[in-house]
């Protein structure tokens, strides 16, 4: 069944203490009773939208949301420069959604995750296999160093112009090496200009290279300095620590996920191009692969094969 197309208010909403002084807004969202399901934001960083909580709201469905550490309404804000970001890992983020999954009193659930929100949910269903029913995986990524280095260089020579405003702003002594860390330098800045421009610069390739459908349109989420500063603070933190995964993390663990697995990824995303969950796919024992021709790395080109997906997932 189709996500609701209006925007309900949460059923219920909360605030979770998952130690180490961080706080997590959560809310729930379609029926008390239904089958249970968590949506895992991408970004890092990206926090809850109005349409995330659309598309969990559905009949048969009780959709559980989260704003991960440091985003969102979970405190501390990574957009306070002060904030610690050693206790935002992979690893932190994974514990944080079995500490979720125990207070609501779930035993398992479906785990559902777009961009980012796939790689954190293939980690989190191959560290507890036992908790995950199945995974809805949208824009695919794995997090692998591939992957990053792909994302913040080669992808440059389909973006030239764009790729050299984007490594033209760091220092000289900074272009060859670990792009996401030289950014994630000047964003730790204690010079509060440096910080603004560097985010501006790492959102405005953020927005270049993130699709090739037609009449794409950048994000305008990131007309926020707040909200510019606090999602490039987090992603190059992550990517620069290659997600605090191993190389070969999902080829490792691919034996683990055993569970069924819905991939929708649009053909024109070449942020984590199609070959990506096409591998995945071939990797995993019950995983399905649906492409939408005229998507780029989210949009409503996606919206009616995610809809077959959450079907065929509640019809088990």
């Amino acid at each position: 069944m189709a996500a609701a197309t209006s925007t309900p208010e949460p059923r219920v909403t909360g605030m979770l203490d998952v130690g180490d002084g961080q706080l997590l807004y959560w809310e729930e969202t379609g029926d008390e009773g239904g089958r249970p399901a968590v949506w895992l934001h991408g970004g890092p960083g990206g926090g809850l939208t109005p349409g995330h909580r659309r598309m969990m709201n559905r009949h048969g469905w009780r959709g559980v949301l989260l704003d991960q550490r440091g985003c969102g309404r979970s405190t501390p804000s990574a957009a306070d420069p002060a904030t610690d970001l050693s206790v935002n890992t992979t690893a932190h983020l994974v514990a944080d959604l079995e500490r979720l999954r125990e207070a609501r009193g779930i035993e398992s659930w479906t785990v559902v995750g777009g961009s980012w929100g796939s790689t954190l949910a293939i980690a989190y269903a191959a560290a507890h296999p036992e908790r995950v029913d199945a995974l809805l995986l949208m824009s695919v990524t794995t997090g692998d160093p591939s992957e990053i280095e792909w994302i913040t260089r080669t992808v440059g020579r389909v973006f030239p112009e764009a790729w050299d405003a984007f490594v033209g702003h760091l220092p000289p002594g900074e272009r060859e090496g670990n792009l996401a860390l030289a950014y994630s330098r000047l964003l730790a800045s204690a010079d509060a200009g440096v910080r603004s421009a560097a985010a501006r610069a790492w959102c405005a390739w953020e927005d270049a290279h993130v699709s090739l459908a037609p009449g794409w349109e950048p994000w305008d989420r990131f007309e926020d300095p707040e909200f510019a500063y606090l999602f490039s603070r987090l992603v190059t933190h992550y990517w620069g620590h290659d997600c605090f995964l191993p190389p070969g993390y999902v080829r490792d663990h691919a034996h683990r996920l055993t569970m069924p697995v819905e991939m929708v990824h649009g053909r024109h995303d070449v942020s984590g191009p199609v070959g990506i969950p096409w591998e995945l796919a071939k990797a995993l024992p019950h995983a399905r692969l649906a492409v939408a021709e005229d998507a780029g790395h989210s949009g409503p080109g996606q919206a009616a094969l995610i809809d077959a997906a959450f079907d065929r997932l509640l019809a088990g």
